[in-house]
This record gives structure tokens, C-alpha cells and sequence, in this order.
């Protein structure tokens, strides 16, 4: 049978120059806080940014940018509220902090709803934070929204870059395009392991981030954020991102 909202997405997102959809293997290499402040760093470069978090089970990016007390409202659609220049759109206003199980066609038809009904009018970049692995909401992201670009994010981690390349695997074999590799949480020893391995399957490293022991504290203070070194390092790497 066939679902309308699947033809109100093109529509939607017509009025988008460029979707970046930010994804990683596993959990807990910084994902969700690169998307932010990267849609952070665009809007102070000028671009009109949005921000959309499909981390349905577990959303974060609502804490990085303090965006507590924010609320959609609807006018033939739903239209996202801004925070730092930012248009944001996640289920963190609907759900709060209650847990919500979801899974298969659950997680679908919430994501072609926002996809469907979000009115992101006009923007340079959307910048999407994906849930980590490769899930249902990833194949569902790769079918619905096929012109989006995939920033991977990776930490030094073997083990974390070993669910980096099935992923980049997959990507590659559906035809989805690549924008690189952004490897995170480097420390002083790190060595140019996932380098090599990244240009060994002929995609991108856009060069990596180090370790900040102030980066926790300055989640939620924006100004503080865009001053730490996390912060600068992920500046230096925007060109390779958005060229």
C-alpha cells in the first residue's frame, strides 16, 4: 500500500542545499556531540542550519545545546524552533525524559512523520544525528533520503573501527555517498592506524580530534563549548567537511 508521507519527504526537503547525516559504528564515540556543534560552528559561519536528532531511544543533542523549554509549534506542518541559529528538530520534545521503547516499523513511521511533516523552509545545511550501528532507522535514512552525505565518526579504537568498516561496507555497496572520517578522542599515543585503514578503502580521513577533559563541562554552555580545544580542532576539519 502506498504511504503519502513517502512523497511529501522530496517536497520537504527541497528547499535543503545539503543533508549530512553524522553516524558512527558503536556508541559513545562523540557522535552526537560532533553533529551539534558542528551545526553550531555553520550557523556562526553565517549558513542557515538545522539540526535534526533521529536518536529516537536515546536523544542527546538537546543537552549539548541547552535546548530545554524549546517546543515546536504547527502551521500546515511542524515548524522547528531555533536555538543558537539553529533549527531544531527532535523527539525530545514530545517524549521529555520518558523511555520509549520503540522498534521496527515503530521507528519508521516516526521517522517518515518528522521527515514528512518537519517545515525546514530554507536552509544551506540540514545536519542529521543518526542513532549509532546500523539499524533500522540507517536503512530507512539510506531509502528515504537519498541525497543525504554520511559523516562518519570513529574513535582509535580497533574495535570501534571494525564496526566502521561494515558500515562504510554497506554504505559503499548501496551507493550512498561518503563525505570521510572523523576520528575522535585521539590521546597523546594514538597512533595513524584508522589513517591507513580509511585510505586502504578509499574514502576520506578528515583528520581527527583530540581527547578534551573540558569538553564535559561545557556541555550545555554554548559559548564555552565553541571555546574549547574539541571544538577548534572539529573548526579546523569543517572545510574538508562542507567543500
Amino acid at each position: 500500500m502506498f504511504d503519502p508521507r513517502i512523497s511529501i519527504i522530496d517536497d520537504r526537503l527541497s528547499t535543503i542545499d545539503r543533508v549530512i547525516a553524522v553516524v558512527s559504528g558503536k556508541g559513545g564515540v562523540g557522535k552526537s556531540v560532533i553533529a551539534s556543534t558542528l551545526a553550531l560552528l555553520l550557523a556562526k559561519e553565517g549558513f542557515k542550519v538545522g539540526l535534526l536528532d533521529v536518536d529516537f531511544t536515546s536523544p542527546t543533542t538537546h543537552v549539548v545545546l541547552n535546548a530545554s523549554g524549546l517546543q515546536p509549534i504547527e502551521d500546515k506542518g511542524i515548524v522547528p524552533p531555533e536555538i543558537h541559529g539553529i533549527k531544531y528538530m527532535s523527539l525530545v520534545f514530545y517524549l521529555g525524559n520518558t523511555i520509549s521503547p520503540l522498534r521496527g516499523t515503530e521507528l519508521t513511521n516516526i521517522l517518515l512523520e518528522i521527515l514528512a511533516y518537519t517545515c525546514w523552509g530554507r536552509l544551506d545545511i540540514l545536519i542529521i544525528d543518526m542513532p549509532p550501528g546500523i539499524s533500522d532507522l540507517m536503512l530507512d535514512m539510506l531509502k528515504y533520503v537519498k541525497r543525504a552525505g554520511y559523516l562518519i565518526v570513529t574513535t582509535p579504537s580497533k574495535m570501534s573501527f571494525e564496526t566502521v568498516r561494515k558500515l562504510i561496507m554497506l554504505l559503499k555497496g548501496l551507493g550512498a555517498q561518503i563525505i570521510g572520517v572523523v576520528e575522535n578522542m585521539l590521546m597523546s599515543g594514538s597512533t595513524e592506524y584508522i589513517r591507513r585503514e580509511v585510505e586502504a578503502l578509499r574514502e576520506r580521513y578528515l583528520g581527527g580530534i583530540h581527547y578534551d577533559t573540558s569538553l564535559e563541562e561545557s556541555l550545555g554552555n554554548v559559548e564555552e563549548l565553541l571555546k574549547t580545544g574539541f571544538a577548534l580542532e572539529l573548526k579546523s576539519i569543517l572545510q574538508n567537511i562542507i567543500m
